[in-house]
């Protein structure tokens, strides 16, 4: 497995994901989103491996307002890109596989 964690320092969701794996054996590499961001290859790969823009975005940000009256997917993407804090985390990938937010049910299936 090849486990990426794109995390914000404060999210208490990856603090939980990490400490699953870390549990596991399982080694995994952080990016902190924060500091670092996200990549518009990353975050597209990430949505299409979870089916949706729309399971991505962070309802409880205080920005996420915005996001409702845009149409487009595009003009949300540019906005996920440019305001990290729109995103839900943790994001965990394993090569095209990938979840968003605290799901070990979904970890546990991944070889």
């Amino acid at each position: 497995m090849n486990i990426q964690i794109f995390k914000k320092n404060k999210c208490f969701d990856t603090k939980k994901a990490e400490r699953w794996f870390k549990e596991r054996n399982i080694k995994f590499q952080s990016v902190d989103m924060e500091k670092y961001g996200i990549s518009a290859g990353e975050l597209n790969s990430v949505i299409c491996a979870i089916g949706s823009i729309e399971k991505i975005i962070n309802q409880k940000s205080k920005n996420a307002a915005i996001l409702r009256y845009l149409e487009s997917d595009s003009s949300k993407f540019e906005h996920l890109l440019n305001d990290t804090s729109l995103i839900i985390t943790p994001i965990v990938r394993n090569g095209k596989q990938a979840s968003v937010g605290y799901c070990p049910e979904v970890w546990k299936t991944w070889n």
